[in-house]
């Protein structure tokens, strides 16, 4: 067994730094005039130590039978702040409670510029875990240093989620403009980027019209020269933006000015899109990003992206373009939760305490062991009494990954369209039924067989396994 004394040894390496009169072989100058000061060291300690450091010393190439002293400058890094570098590098001892936020940035900063990598894995974890109010309140600092280096890949990634989050905070703190392109990148490439994506768009177009100072806002005034130095500037951003998930009225006053900006086949696709209501997507093209949108819905199955779907099925929006699913969330309605299954229990019972006599109810379905929720749309009540619902209204419907693949089918039987019964939860005739033996028993009985509604929604047709469900009452906004 072996036994390791560190304490000590920190304390002897301390000692030999404090003790600068003997043994040094290496002057090092930090600072920038008036604010600099000369601090004495040992090339083997600093060798071992940096690597940014071993690689300046190797430059030197001094003899090793010389005793000339070795002389190196660090002008990017204050004198207060090496002093607390040069104290970890010899003793391995870092003391953070007396120091401001902005300093320990600083000795990031400095950590990575010497290339100290447990010294820059711990403060970037420091900083996230014990100084994020902090972060938020400077962040155009916070921002700028850690996009100085590939090298603070956590901070850098705390600030884009804080970006990502809140971007009307962010961008009213500082100049947005002044954002890296590659920060940038990271921001717009994002699912969860709460801006609507018109907001992008401008965003972008400003950005892209600061690092071009010749250039004026009106594009009526650009010539093609200008078009492609524009273009030239924003190419890694272009295919960023969900040009898809915008209005007709965004694409008209937003996009069509800088139609130039765009691949010829991307801006004829889009207008097809806009214009042909039988036009189909291609594969490749990004969903809308997921907003986050308070009480709208609380569910662990479905996105704002499938609860945008259903609502345009209710209000027949665009209920026959191909391209419905991609454009902006379109949010009506609450989705105020009655059951999950999970939580409430999968009895009829629950279902007919939780649910009767709610008007208005959506349905959502997860299939056990599949990326796959089937639901129904009941535009009026479920009861106990054993009765067939008529109704025209009410549909069902199915989501794979695919929004592209969602179906939906309205009803054709309407005298059949969906059934009440003590012992089964939400049934859809049996397009789509669950129920039980009794009604304190959980659900045993899964059905999905196309019987009053125009078209399957299932592949396999006959019994399925559920995995859990959730009953939401829609309520207007």
């Amino acid at each position: 067994m072996s036994v390791k004394f560190f304490s000590k040894l920190s304390q002897n390496f301390l000692e030999l730094l404090d003790n600068d009169e003997n043994y040094y072989d290496i002057t090092i100058e930090v600072g920038e005039d008036p604010y600099v000061r000369i601090f004495r060291a040992h090339t083997n300690i600093l060798c071992y130590r940096s690597p940014y450091l071993r690689r300046i010393l190797a430059s030197n190439n001094r003899s090793s039978n010389t005793n000339d002293l070795v002389h190196i400058r660090l002008p990017n890094i204050s004198p207060e702040i090496f002093q607390i570098i040069l104290r970890y590098i010899y003793g391995g001892i870092l003391s953070l409670n007396e120091q401001d936020t902005s300093d320990i940035l600083k000795i990031l900063a400095a950590a990575d510029e010497l290339c100290l990598q447990e010294l820059i894995d711990y403060l970037q974890g420091y900083l996230i875990e014990n100084k994020s109010e902090w972060i938020e309140q400077n962040f155009e600092l916070t921002h700028r240093i850690s996009f100085q280096s590939n090298n603070l890949l956590e901070i850098q990634q705390f600030c884009t989620n804080l970006m990502a989050k809140s971007p009307e905070i962010i961008f009213d703190s500082f100049d947005f403009t002044s954002l890296p392109e590659t920060s940038l990148i990271k921001l717009i490439e994002r699912d969860d980027l709460q801006m609507k994506e018109v907001e992008v768009w401008d965003r972008v177009l400003e950005w892209g019209l600061a690092q071009n100072s010749t250039l004026i806002s009106d594009p009526d005034t650009w010539t093609d020269d200008d078009y492609r130095m524009m273009e030239n500037t924003l190419q890694r951003c272009l295919p960023l933006i969900r040009f898809f998930s915008l209005s007709s009225k965004e694409f008209l006053q937003n996009i069509d000015p800088y139609k130039k900006l765009l691949n010829s086949q991307l801006y004829k696709d889009l207008l097809n899109s806009y214009m042909n209501p039988d036009s189909i997507p291609n594969d490749n093209i990004s969903l809308p990003r997921n907003i986050h949108i308070d009480e709208v819905i609380d569910s662990t199955i479905v996105s704002l992206n499938i609860v945008s779907i259903i609502s345009r099925w209710i209000d027949k929006v665009d209920v026959n373009r191909k391209f419905s699913y991609l454009r902006e969330l379109y949010l009506p309605y609450k989705f105020k939760l009655l059951l999950r299954g999970s939580r409430d229990g999968f009895t009829a019972k629950q279902f007919h305490t939780l649910c009767d006599d709610k008007l208005i109810t959506v349905t959502f379905i997860k299939i056990e062991g599949a990326e796959e929720i089937i639901g129904g749309y009941n535009p009026l009540t479920w009861s106990t009494s054993n009765n067939w619902i008529k109704t025209k209204d009410s549909f069902i419907f199915s989501f794979k990954s695919n929004f592209k693949t969602a179906i939906i089918s309205n009803v054709k039987n309407i005298n059949c369209a969906m059934a009440n019964h003590p012992r089964n939860g939400p049934c859809f005739n049996r397009d789509l039924a669950i129920g039980s033996l009794n009604e304190n028993e959980n659900f045993c009985k899964f059905f999905c067989i196309n019987t009053s509604y125009e078209k399957k929604i299932r592949d396999q047709e006959g019994k399925f396994s559920m995995e859990d469900y959730e009953i939401f009452q829609i309520v207007k906004n």
